[in-house]
């Protein structure tokens, strides 16, 4: 590592196009990348679309997105776009400026390496951060059809390495040494095989001789997040029809999958080449749809083995999915969503193959079902692994139940019933019959108003009963039991009142007083009830308390000593009272801290 490492060495012949002749318009660009460009331009610095957008206009392709390149710093870039930019990555650093809905990625110049800090000993670059002039920028790119610079302020092209000579011949190419760009970034590999199958391009022979052992054992130091976003590329690009034989001709297989198959499988061709029809058409697709196919046949051999180990089968599913997850993330790394939305693709198969007649409505609604009856689709023509069960014509079905009206959705349902499941429904058929026959001769016997003649047979028919029967009706009448003497029944007097007895009542001035608030109001009277009796009247109550209190000479000691005690007593029972409420409580307040 103490080398500087090999740069390419490039003889830069600047040539400048006019942007006219090469039959390019401003006005055919989208108007987000025209305007960073110009924004850009008028702030004082070099601004250029660079990049697949300059080729695939140049080839009469539609391009998929616009990127920019400058003398600006990332800093830089940020002061001049404030909020709308934001700069992003470790290893390039780059800065994504939304103009409108639209985010137009811009870099800035880079320059070779100064030395090999950022470099690994088999020379791939952790981190290219060096910034420089546009000649050094250019040749920093890796492929020649991707070193185009287009001004379109100015309606210029620069070209330093014959990259349209290349574009007319359509020829692959890489810049400088190319076992030296490949060790730089073995990710180019994988660019190489997608050029190759979007463009209808060749390798040049540098190129070509590539392709070998070393350099895919070098894919296994790029993280494989940054793989899987390369996947993506591939996956979605409209173009996999053409690059997934190449990906295995190449070897490139065996550094994306796990267990990856000597060459693609038909299922794997079908899928691509639908996916390819659905990008074309406009329509949307997810990449994770092809990882199903892709790691099919790995699922179905995880799934054989859990089978064979006794698991009941859902869970036999269950641990299979995890299994082939876990190996494939040493590859690609595969999120979570995308992770789910795969497994329940699978799971689903054998539900849709062989539905349970309750469930078949509630199979429809489910989030997944679409993407799993379109598996279940391209599986019914084009899977043939012998581990893989038959899918029993059941696509056209659900195609048809699709399609139809919901009281036809019904009708179908039933028929499939009486169809599909006739071998188990055997059973319960008869089961169906006797009870019928149940419900028949308990509808006769309901209906009629006389002795019913013909009696019906019985369901279940024990042995001997018939004799049982006889026996009974030959026998005795049992005697009759004694009757019991009736307990005589008590008679209440009758009690009735007399209007002088209510007249009693009313002249009574002793309310009625609640328990409740009999200490809250005054007694009527002082004198107890046997004082009444005895005739003694609130006077003479009056004149014993004076007398009593003439003996004690005047001083009130004796009522003074009963009101002590009376006093006392009180609050000894409400101190009792207080510990009994308190005993049963826990205090809220917390403990104080030790000072």
């Amino acid at each position: 590592m103490g080398n500087s490492p090999k740069q390419p060495k490039q003889k830069i012949n600047r040539t400048i196009h006019s942007a006219q002749s090469l039959q390019l318009q401003k006005d055919s660009l989208p108007h987000s990348i025209v305007e960073v460009v110009s924004t850009l331009h008028k702030a004082g610095f070099e601004a250029y679309i660079v990049g697949g957008g300059v080729r695939d206009s140049l080839l009469g392709l539609a391009p998929k997105d616009f990127d920019a390149v400058t003398d600006a710093r990332p800093h830089e870039i940020k002061a001049i776009f404030g909020g709308r930019c934001r700069i992003i990555g470790r290893r390039f650093q780059l800065a994504h400026v939304y103009s409108g809905r639209e985010m137009i990625e811009v870099a800035t110049f880079r320059a070779p390496p100064k030395d090999d800090t950022h470099t690994t000993e088999e020379g791939m670059l952790m981190r290219d951060n060096v910034w420089g002039s546009i000649e050094q920028d250019f040749a920093r790119r890796d492929f020649s059809i991707n070193a185009l610079y287009y001004q379109p302020i100015k309606g210029e092209v620069l070209d330093f390495c014959a990259a349209l000579d290349d574009i007319a011949n359509r020829r692959l190419r890489l810049l400088g040494d190319a076992a030296v760009r490949i060790e730089e970034d073995p990710v180019r590999l994988l660019r190489a095989l997608r050029f190759k199958a979007k463009l209808g391009f060749d390798f040049d022979k540098s190129l070509a001789s590539q392709f070998h052992a070393d350099n895919w054992g070098r894919l296994e130091q790029v993280s494989a997040h940054r793989l899987y976003d390369e996947t993506q590329k591939m996956f979605g690009g409209g173009y996999l029809a053409p690059l997934l034989p190449l990906l295995f001709e190449h070897g490139a297989m065996t550094s994306l999958m796990r267990f990856a198959p000597d060459a693609p499988t038909p299922l794997m061709m079908a899928i691509a080449k639908n996916t390819d029809q659905r990008v074309a058409a406009g329509k949307s697709v997810n990449p994770a749809f092809f990882y199903a196919a892709l790691l099919w046949e790995n699922y179905l051999y995880q799934l054989a083995k859990f089978k064979k180990r006794g698991l009941q089968f859902f869970d036999a599913q269950k641990k299979a999915a995890e299994q082939v997850f876990d190996a494939q993330r040493s590859k690609t790394a595969i999120p979570k969503f995308a992770e789910q939305f795969i497994a329940e693709i699978w799971f689903l198969q054998p539900k849709l193959v062989n539905p349970r007649v309750r469930e078949i409505a509630n199979i429809e609604r489910l989030p997944r079902f679409r993407a799993a009856f379109d598996f279940l689709v391209m599986r019914e023509s084009h899977d043939n692994h012998p581990l893989s069960e038959p899918t029993l014509g059941m696509a056209s079905w659900w195609q048809a139940y699709q399609d139809t009206s919901s009281t036809d959705k019904q009708a179908m349902i039933e028929a499939f019933d009486q169809k599909a499941l006739a071998p188990k429904r055997r059973r319960r058929e008869r089961g169906k019959d006797s009870t019928n026959a149940e419900l028949a001769q308990l509808r006769e016997l309901s209906l009629r108003s006389e002795v019913v003649k013909t009696r019906p047979e019985p369901l279940f028919v024990v042995a001997g009963a018939d004799k049982l029967l006889q026996n009974h009706e030959q026998a005795p009448p049992k005697p009759k039991r004694p009757i019991i003497p009736e307990m005589p029944v008590p008679v209440f007097a009758k009690v009735c009142f007399s209007e002088a007895d209510f007249e009693k009542l009313l002249a009574n001035d002793e309310p009625y007083i609640p328990a409740a608030r009999h200490r809250k109001r005054k007694p009527s009277s002082t004198l107890s009830i046997k004082e009444r009796n005895l005739g003694i009247s609130e006077a003479d109550l009056a004149a014993q308390k004076a007398q009593q209190y003439a003996d004690d000479g005047g001083t009130g000691q004796h009522h003074h000593q009963q009101k002590q005690r009376s006093s006392r007593s009180k609050k000894t029972d409400g101190a009792n009272k207080n510990k009994q409420r308190t005993r049963g409580r826990k205090s809220n307040a917390k403990p104080k801290a030790d000072i």
